[in-house]
């Protein structure tokens, strides 16, 4: 054992502190949701805020504060719940994929049934507990809560629940620490948002013609896209054994869904002998999923950027490919297909009720307005750069939000001390 520590149920942590549980630091009670649900006697109302497990577990995992719901219950409805005071801490006591996620209340609410609060708490800095259980999390729903298929943590469970106790001053030493990487990533997350909008706004206005670029000028083209390229099927005839083995790629469903450029670092295998018939993908090329469980969904375009080698498009895509010598850039043609503009015209060719389809003979008679090549190229490389601009900003959160998960772990085990 490490010198200075001691052996405990949550592993080794410093000598000097001591193990709680929640129950000892204050009450646990659980919230109360009134009966029958959607009574309009009880809900919709305007007197209280009305917090539920959507509304709570919705709050980015960088904010650690509940400011407001998104619903509120009458005053009737407030008599059939439980009031909770600002300042509770409060936890989510159900669902394999919402329990155990915990937030402190900068407001005075009613909370519904999936609920826990620790009320009267006596000790304990809430950020630090909150921090504590949120990092917690895993284990709470593998080893704690009670349930296989409807995991739960009753008040009983809750309050057996061991928290490792420092001092308040070093509590509240790693309190602040997280605090402050949770507010750098609450300013990222906004920067991102910000340029997110951005990039909507750009994409409005330049494919609509509203704003033109520097230079640019005259009416732009409505094109046929049967009378500038071609479609072409994905893989055809292969098994499950098929996948996994072999030589040849593949580029899968979701990197076409995901992505405007196709990401050719995630590629899959696949067998496909010299025998096969197969369409290989070739630069420059344009790929669209052909069904979706939502009209909004089908035919998301992404455009292959890259030279490669005996790759194919999986089973559940179909590609275009645009004829030599054509005055079309494929790049701007995914950013307008991915436009708001660009989505209504292809939610508009959905077919269905249950699953929509996308058809490529319905692709094909789709009309777009396209200007000069020279314009479409600049219009594509100002969002390219919006966007390369954003995968910046995101792998710099994510690289914060690992770095906040491992000082949780050191932090909160006495692995790394602040006092």
């Amino acid at each position: 054992m490490k010198p200075g520590y001691q052996q405990t149920e949550l592993g080794l942590i410093p000598d000097d502190w001591t193990l709680a549980f929640l129950g000892e630091l204050g009450t646990v009670v659980r919230g109360g949701s009134p009966r029958p649900a959607g009574d309009p006697r009880y809900f919709n109302g305007s007197y209280i805020p009305w917090l539920t497990v959507g509304s709570l577990t919705n709050i980015p995992s960088s904010q650690l504060f509940v400011t407001d719901t998104t619903t509120m219950l009458t005053e009737e409805g407030a008599k059939h719940s439980r009031t909770l005071q600002a300042g509770t801490l409060v936890i989510v006591n159900s669902g394999a994929k919402t329990l155990g996620v915990a937030k402190i209340l900068s407001i005075t609410c009613c909370a519904n049934d999936g609920i826990a609060a620790l009320i009267n708490q006596r000790s304990g800095d809430k950020q630090f507990i909150c921090y504590f259980l949120n990092g917690q999390i895993r284990r709470l729903r593998e080893v704690v809560a009670a349930g296989n298929d409807q995991l739960n943590l009753n008040t009983g469970r809750i309050a057996l629940i061991a928290i490792p106790f420092p001092s308040e001053a070093e509590q509240k030493a790693i309190a602040q620490a997280l605090t402050d990487v949770d507010a750098l990533l609450g300013a990222l997350d906004q920067l991102i948002e910000k340029k997110r909008n951005l990039k909507q706004a750009a994409m409005q206005q330049l494919f609509t013609g509203k704003t033109r670029l520097p230079g640019f000028h005259g009416e732009w083209t409505l094109r046929r896209l049967g009378d500038i390229g071609a479609t072409y099927g994905g893989l055809t005839g292969k098994t499950k054994a098929d996948f996994g083995e072999g030589e040849a790629r593949y580029i899968a469903f979701m990197n076409v869904v995901t992505n405007v450029v196709i990401d050719c670092g995630t590629f899959e295998r696949v067998k496909v002998s010299s025998q096969d018939s197969q369409n290989r993908v070739r630069k420059g090329d344009l790929f669209f999923n052909g069904s979706s469980e939502t009209p909004e969904e089908v035919g998301m375009c992404a455009v292959l950027l890259d030279d490669v080698q005996d790759v194919y498009l999986n089973s559940f895509c179909f590609g275009f490919r645009l004829r030599d010598g054509e005055q079309a850039e494929g790049l701007f043609m995914a950013y307008y297909l991915r436009s708001t503009i660009g989505r209504e015209l292809m939610k508009s060719l959905a077919q269905g009720s249950t699953r929509y389809n996308l058809s490529k003979v319905a692709l094909l008679n789709l009309s777009l307005r396209f200007p000069t090549l020279p314009e479409q190229t600049a219009i594509a490389k100002v969002l390219n750069e919006i966007d390369a601009e954003l995968t910046t900003l995101e792998q710099r959160r994510d690289k914060t939000h690992a770095l906040k998960q491992g000082m949780i772990q050191e932090l909160l085990t006495g692995r790394t001390r602040l006092v």
